[in-house]
């Protein structure tokens, strides 16, 4: 099973201006996630996918793979399907670009997923903290028996109505894809579900393209906030 890595990355994100390129330690973030999924011995590549000029300089620099995609894609996926469409692959792994956490076991369990040929898009979860499960930042995702996605929400779901302390489990930022999916998903529109909650996975859903959803015990820090950034530093042991 022939798989890539893509990490999209834009410039021009709304919570945490430029973050892509704000420096830990002289190095901007994209390089700790960039160097994280190449760590992986299971891809055959991994490409940073963009549509700025200045990210494509800072690769170019430290002669990371990268590539130019389209500034009309509204999302990483179809970001990761531009990519898709000039390049082979049984699987496409989408490493969002605000994950510099991820680590080998991460891929590892996502392709496990993928291992069954009829499974068309993957992702993973990991427990929830008690710190995340307010939070709206951090994305929850529920599960049926046999693993696949019943509903992604900033919101804390499943709702805990008669204190009986449900499981809580974080949606990490990593997902796998079969061209295919890829294509279908690209044709069609945004759906109200993803543009309510601002989760492109929701169109996967809405459109009847189920989720296989792997879990992990090892969780990560998505880097949407400043307080975030700082957390991420802290992890990193960089003062």
């Amino acid at each position: 099973m022939t798989a890539i890595a893509v990490i999209p990355a834009r410039l021009a994100s709304t919570r945490l201006p430029r973050k892509m390129l704000r420096e830990i330690a002289g190095q901007p973030l994209l390089a700790y996630v960039y160097r994280a999924a190449a760590s992986s011995s299971l891809l055959d590549d991994v490409i940073i996918a963009t549509d700025s000029e200045e990210i494509l300089g800072v690769c170019q620099k430290n002669n990371w793979h990268a590539r130019m995609t389209s500034a009309a894609h509204r999302n990483g996926t179809e970001r990761v399907h531009e990519i898709a469409n000039s390049i082979a692959a049984d699987v496409y792994i989408n490493v969002q670009g605000d994950e510099p956490l991820i680590r080998p076991e991460h891929i590892s369990a996502l392709l496990d997923v993928m291992k069954d040929p009829a499974v068309q898009v993957g992702s993973l979860k990991a427990p929830a903290s008690a710190s995340d499960i307010q939070n709206p930042n951090a994305v929850k995702v529920v599960t049926d028996t046999s693993g696949r996605a019943l509903y992604f929400s900033r919101a804390t779901i499943p709702f805990d109505r008669d204190g009986t302390r449900p499981r809580y489990c974080i949606h990490m930022g990593l997902y796998a894809y079969r061209k295919a999916a890829l294509d279908r998903y690209s044709s069609f529109p945004e759906s109200l579900l993803e543009r309510s909650e601002r989760l492109e996975q929701l169109r996967f859903l809405e459109n009847g393209i189920p989720i296989h959803v792997g879990e992990t015990s090892y969780d990560t820090v998505r880097v949407d906030t400043e307080e975030d950034f700082q957390r991420v530093q802290k992890l990193l042991s960089i003062p």
